[in-house]
């Protein structure tokens, strides 16, 4: 194509030059805007799924040009971090919301939910009775605490037991369901399961004592929920058989918390009028004021000598009393046995026998003849566990260990022990000879234990002592 020539063009050759490098320009610059002309109808045509996040809204409502974008990629095609969003989601449905159930804060709920069937028993610290789900038709527990005369309002024993029970959740330890109300402010009432007998008025209606795998199974379990408490640094402070619970398919359960408590290391002082009488230990009896878990291991030996015996171990009067049939059984505190046992409060009136020989080991062993078919083993457990220094006593985890729960007769399945007719079901548990436990708030009295050995009055006369009364029907 033949380019014309300006006439106002002369023939210098440069300035013919730089006039076509000027048209090729403007020829460029014309085709470069018809291809961008020529995109935007092309785009325009293409419906876009959903109104671009970058299209601004004006004042009227008009979609105006869309705005300037960092590209995510250096390919102009690659789509960018919110188209990739949408087209994931598009295939996806709505999903739904997972709603678990949860404890929430409300009031509780009020006692005419339950139907009461009968009365089971009172003690120290509340009223049990057999009562009903009105809602769902189970049988349940429903013990009413002592409130009325409480010196503090609400009385410091049942936050006691309401605390340690919503924290002790183990199969051996009794479940507390809930907390219901009455009609008034002192009407607190504790839902926990339903067990149909104690081991007390088991051992009292038996004829003969358990079998040695039945007391290995019973023991096993109470040591075990015992092991499980003093982890979470409980103490129970009442263990006896009445406070051992029973059910048919050879289940038991650690009961009644009205006197535990937390400790700490090193404990803090603490009452010494705890744990009801027949089933506390020298150390308490003696004044002491700083204890630890030692005194449940105590009691543990005494409830595994009456598994044994299928009578109370050391059935004491009064405290006096109680310490000359500790000091019978076990042999009297010397400073090899129980290294400074004087400077108890109530050792110093202490009087004890002329020396004698010691017997062998460090704990002794309890005399052979008290426990004729405990095996080797066994007395050797009884003995540590009924010693009168607290340090040589076991712990709990200790006492799971020992060699007597692995030694013939091997404990026994639960589901083959026996099973037998509920008292708690028809009519309320019977309970004899049996001293209550401490009430709270009463001071340790002055003790004299100067006639323990001696047979001074004060032994085996008086019919009551400190934190209970001796119930005889």
């Amino acid at each position: 194509m033949s380019v014309a020539k300006s006439r106002w063009a002369n023939d210098d050759p440069e300035t013919e030059a730089i006039i076509a490098q000027r048209r090729r320009e403007k020829e460029e610059k014309r085709r470069a805007k018809v291809e961008k002309q020529r995109q935007l109808e092309e785009a325009s045509r293409v419906p876009a799924p959903t109104k671009s996040a970058d299209t601004a809204q004006g004042v009227n409502g008009d979609v105006g040009p869309p705005k300037k974008r960092r590209r995510l990629s250096n390919d102009p095609d690659a789509p960018s971090a919110a188209d990739e969003v949408l087209k994931s989601e598009e295939p996806k449905k709505q999903s739904s919301l997972l709603r678990f159930p949860v404890s929430e804060w409300g009031p509780c709920r009020h006692v005419d939910n339950f139907e009461r069937l009968n009365h089971i028993e009172e003690g120290s610290y509340g009223w049990v009775s057999r009562a009903k789900d009105i809602t769902t038709g189970e049988v349940v527990a429903l013990k009413k605490l002592k409130i009325e005369n409480s010196p503090d309002g609400f009385p410091v024993t049942g936050l006691r037991e309401i605390q340690t029970l919503l924290e002790a959740r183990h199969p051996n330890v009794v479940y507390l369901r809930e907390v219901v109300m009455g009609n008034k402010m002192d009407d607190v009432y504790l839902v926990m399961d339903f067990l149909e007998h104690d081991l007390k008025t088991l051992l009292d209606e038996i004829r003969e004592p358990f079998l040695p795998s039945e007391i290995k199974t019973l023991l096993l379990q109470v040591v075990g929920g015992l092991d499980f408490l003093h982890s979470q640094w409980i103490m129970h402070r009442d263990l006896k058989t009445s406070n051992l619970l029973v059910n048919n398919r050879g289940e038991v359960k650690i009961a009644d918390f009205g006197m535990a408590r937390y400790y700490g290391d090193p404990p803090p002082k603490l009452t010494q009028l705890v744990v009801t009488l027949w089933y506390r230990s020298p150390e308490l009896l003696l004044g002491a004021d700083k204890y630890g878990t030692e005194i449940d291991m105590w009691s543990v030996g005494c409830i595994f000598g009456e598994l044994l015996t299928k009578e109370p171990l050391l059935q004491g009067k009064n405290e006096v009393d109680q310490v000359s049939k500790i000091f019978a059984l076990t042999g009297p505190p010397n400073q090899q046995t129980w290294p400074g046992f004087r400077s108890l409060p109530n050792a110093k009136s202490l009087r004890l026998p002329p020396t004698s020989a010691s017997p062998a080991g460090n704990p002794p062993l309890l005399p052979r003849s008290r426990f004729p078919y405990l095996t080797n083993a066994g007395l050797d457990l009884l003995s540590s566990l009924l010693a009168l220094n607290p340090a040589s006593r076991p712990t709990a985890q200790q006492c799971l260990a020992h060699p007597y729960f692995r030694e013939d007769p091997r404990p026994k399945p639960k589901e083959m022990f026996p099973t037998f007719p509920s008292k708690a079901g028809m009519e309320k548990r019977r309970r004899h000879h049996t001293p209550e436990a401490p009430k709270r708030g009463q001071d340790a009295p002055e003790l004299d234990f100067a006639g323990v050995f001696g047979g001074a009055p004060g032994g085996d006369s008086g019919e009551a002592g400190a934190g209970f009364t001796l119930r005889l029907g």
